[in-house]
């Protein structure tokens, strides 16, 4: 089970939010949206993610952030509870 959370941004704030959420380590995906809700781009994080593995998602962000003046970030984020397993 998932849960969502929702910023709103500004274009020079996006790249700082998602290096933010990438280190807190629980995001699975993150969804970039324009202002009038549109997805911009979508990427799924795996837990193995790092160093120059983002590289190449930073540098979206950073492309989009050029591009935008507000937008909304979505993070799906996992459950820190883990599962009920049922034997």
């Amino acid at each position: 089970m998932a849960t969502t959370e929702e910023f709103k941004v500004s274009g020079g704030d996006v790249i700082n939010t998602v290096k933010r959420i990438i280190a807190e380590g629980n995001a699975r995906r993150i969804i970039i949206k324009s202002e009038a809700g549109n997805t911009l781009v979508e990427f799924p994080l795996t837990v193995g993610a790092i160093g120059a593995l983002l590289a190449p998602v930073l540098a979206a962000v950073g492309a989009i952030a050029a591009l935008v003046t507000k937008c909304t970030i979505v993070v799906e984020r996992r459950d820190s509870k883990p599962e009920d397993i049922q034997a």
